[in-house]
């Protein structure tokens, strides 16, 4: 065996190993990374789905005639707020999901709401109203739907970034333009739970 072949196929076997372990980490990053964002979609949807529940809510209180019209209309505008304002799924950053106007739509619109829940209780036609109370019932089940996605969603983004801040992954990430994702955080002040009553009987 001539000397100078040793050599060669230590190489070989050496770019083979780093190759190999560069595509190994970019399909497992690209995978993280395409996880991360569905899983911020599925925030987005839960989102969409509480809005469309507060659709049905408006038109289901806009039947008490006397309710208080300024509520109503902060609900509604609210409503408009967050609707208007998103984020795109395949383009998240620290800066897009921190941004003050897509979270302060998101908890103006909690508040409207949790002022109308609470406004209600002097409302007996729509406390004994079934409508308002599937309503109710189906918005408190989608706040739930929202915290559970937001909590996958930090999940996906902890195995995502974990995978590419790992020595030596950090190495390749930089080089593959995989960058940290931002994590969702509570707004501020929201430690404190607000004083709603959802006890109608």
């Amino acid at each position: 065996m001539k000397k100078w072949l040793i050599p060669l196929i230590i190489v070989v076997l050496v770019v083979f190993g780093v190759y190999r372990w560069a595509v190994s980490f970019n399909n497992t990053a690209v995978t993280y990374e395409a996880n991360a964002e569905t899983a911020w979609s599925n925030v987005e949807s839960s989102y969409q789905r509480r809005n469309d529940l507060i659709g049905n809510l408006v038109k289901t209180v806009q039947g008490a005639a006397d309710f208080e019209r300024e509520t109503l209309q902060e609900v509604i505008e609210a409503r408009s707020r967050a609707t208007s304002t998103t984020i795109d799924a395949n383009n998240l950053s620290a800066a897009q999901l921190a941004e003050a106007e897509f979270q302060q739509a998101q908890s103006g619109l909690s508040s409207a709401l949790s002022r109308l829940l609470v406004t209600v209780e002097r409302y007996p036609e729509l406390r004994a109203n079934q409508n308002f109370l599937e309503l109710q019932s189906q918005l408190e089940g989608t706040e739930n739907r929202i915290n559970v996605a937001r909590d996958r969603y930090n999940e996906a983004v902890n195995t995502y970034d974990i995978h590419i801040k790992k020595f030596p992954n950090t190495i390749l990430a930089g080089w593959f333009g995989f960058e940290e994702m931002p994590r969702y955080t509570a707004d501020a002040g929201s430690e404190v739970a607000p004083d709603v009553n959802f006890d109608f009987d």
